[in-house]
């Protein structure tokens, strides 16, 4: 009995443990996770409000545009994040990485980010799964991702056309 005593009330502390880190965790980036959120589309609609805002404000967000394009940043308002993502390593990555970037199809999450448990997803054309001649070149994605964008606990996970893992990296 006192065993079985041991390991229910371990266990029920530990509940109440991650019921009150998921809670605070909750409040206190739920709310920043909306800013974050908010913000960058901030960022990247503003150029775009700006713009059709009115005659006098579009000579702004054109040398706004200007500067995006010498950053490497798509200077179209509908840019998607594979766009974005492959127009920053187009400007500053590796002879490898823009090779490998050349394969990108899509970026999903890139611009979910709350530092807690950030998460990315970049499809490419590439087949056969993890055993294929996509894995290397999957490493140098995450890579060229990791330079892209910072987090203090981001995974990027690399997937080949059919959806199947190819790698992952810290970012």
């Amino acid at each position: 009995m006192g065993m079985k005593t041991k390991i229910a009330l371990g266990a029920v502390v530990g509940i109440v443990v991650i019921g009150a880190v998921s809670a605070n965790a909750g409040d206190g980036d739920g709310g920043s996770t909306g800013k974050d959120t908010s913000a960058s589309a901030d960022r990247q609609a503003g150029g775009a409000k700006d713009t059709g805002a009115g005659t006098g404000a579009d000579a702004k967000p054109d040398a706004k545009a200007d500067t995006k394009a010498d950053t490497g940043q798509e200077t179209g308002k509908k840019a998607s994040q594979a766009e974005q993502f492959k127009a920053f390593v187009k400007e500053n990555g590796t002879a490898q990485e823009k090779e490998a970037v050349a394969h990108v199809t899509k970026v999903q999450g890139a611009d979910d980010r709350n530092d807690i448990f950030d998460t990315a997803d970049v499809y490419t054309d590439f087949t056969g799964g993890i055993m294929s001649e996509g894995t290397g070149p999957a490493k140098l994605i995450a890579s060229a991702f990791a330079d892209w964008r910072q987090s203090e606990n981001g995974l990027v996970t690399v997937y080949d056309a059919d959806g199947e893992l190819l790698g992952n990296g810290q970012f």
